[in-house]
């Protein structure tokens, strides 16, 4: 029930997000171009601040045509004069192979620790998700601690949650519950779904924390209602039980279908099996059929044996409906289905 270790990969969300916060006034070119053109006269003098910010307008497409391999031309001019955002920003293009730039961790993790060393938290972040899975550097879950704990004494939110999680799971430092609870109720108040879901965690087990279902169902459900599909499937386990909350099976099933969607396991074996005994949702055992046997398909022992049963009780019509709706939802959730 619980994430114990979310290391969130170096994305182009990250990418574009950090271009984003520069996306204002003072980066925007005027009508006539003339911002545009100050900018890059300034960058083209060696100006670090505008060769950052033209790279950023060339990735972008903000005043000038869009053009990744520009602005990693720009990017990386900045980052050789020691501009740590421009590092940054650099060592994410070669992470995902962006900008003309051949994805490489190796340059990846030099961008970063440049970065890093100057103090830059999302740097920091990254160079400890870097550690964490071994990716341009070995496998080092002391160096990822460190590195974590740098950014998330900064308050970076996803180096807090990870942090936790190297707590909660004892890798590169002594587990440690009460310190995992820490960093997940730190990047849990910022926002932060996994965190949220795995400071529910600890309040159900009562592991760090007192145990508390209530405190359980609050976080989950500020998880949850940001999509994360195992505070999804946790908040419909709880609405089942009644755990911190009054039972309500049409609650629960949906969450779990809400789950269910997303290509959680746990969630379709559970809905499934409230749409065969009909709680919380009319009896449809074509239904029943569709997310037993999707959750079978993840490996799922309780959902591959339930499905066993299902092909012995079912009817033919019944296993034929149930296999069409797995054929339609594939179809419909690539990625989920993957």
């Amino acid at each position: 029930m619980r994430d114990l270790l979310s290391i969130m990969v170096l994305s182009i969300l990250l990418f574009t997000g950090l271009f984003a916060g520069y996306t204002n006034a003072e980066s925007m070119p005027n009508i006539d171009g003339s911002m545009e053109q100050q900018i890059r006269i300034k960058a083209e003098q060696g100006d670090a601040e505008a060769q950052k910010k033209l790279g950023v307008m060339y990735a972008n497409g903000i005043g000038v045509a869009q053009d990744n391999k520009l602005a990693a031309f720009w990017f990386r001019k900045a980052a050789e004069q020691g501009y740590a955002e421009a590092q940054l920003i650099l060592g994410l293009m070669y992470n995902e192979g962006q900008g003309g730039l051949a994805k490489d961790y190796s340059q990846a993790v030099a961008w970063f620790r440049k970065a890093a060393d100057q103090g830059l938290a999302m740097a920091q972040y990254n160079l400890g998700v870097m550690y964490a899975r071994g990716e341009g550097v070995a496998r080092d879950d002391k160096q990822a601690v460190e590195w974590y704990r740098k950014a998330a004494e900064q308050g970076d939110a996803e180096a807090q949650n990870n942090l936790g999680a190297m707590y909660a799971n004892g890798e590169g430092v002594a587990k440690d519950d009460i310190k995992a609870a820490y960093w997940y109720r730190k990047a849990a108040e910022q926002g932060v779904p996994t965190a949220q879901n795995n400071l529910g965690a600890m309040y159900i087990a009562g592991d760090g924390v007192q145990k508390d279902d209530k405190q359980a169902v609050m976080w989950y459900r500020k998880a949850a209602e940001q999509g994360n599909a195992e505070a999804q499937n946790n908040l419909g386990v709880l609405y089942a039980s009644g755990r911190g909350v009054g039972t309500d099976h049409q609650q629960a099933a949906f969450w779990f279908s809400k789950a269910a969607d997303q290509g959680e396991a746990m969630a379709q074996l559970n809905l499934g099996w409230m749409y065969f005994n009909g709680t919380g949702v009319a009896q449809d055992y074509a239904q029943a059929y569709l997310w037993i046997y999707l959750a079978a398909t993840q490996g799922l022992e309780k959902a591959i044996n339930l499905r066993d049963n299902l092909v012995e009780t079912l009817t033919p019509a019944q296993i034929r409906e149930g296999q069409k709706l797995v054929l339609e939802w594939i179809a419909t959730h690539p990625q989920a289905a993957q």
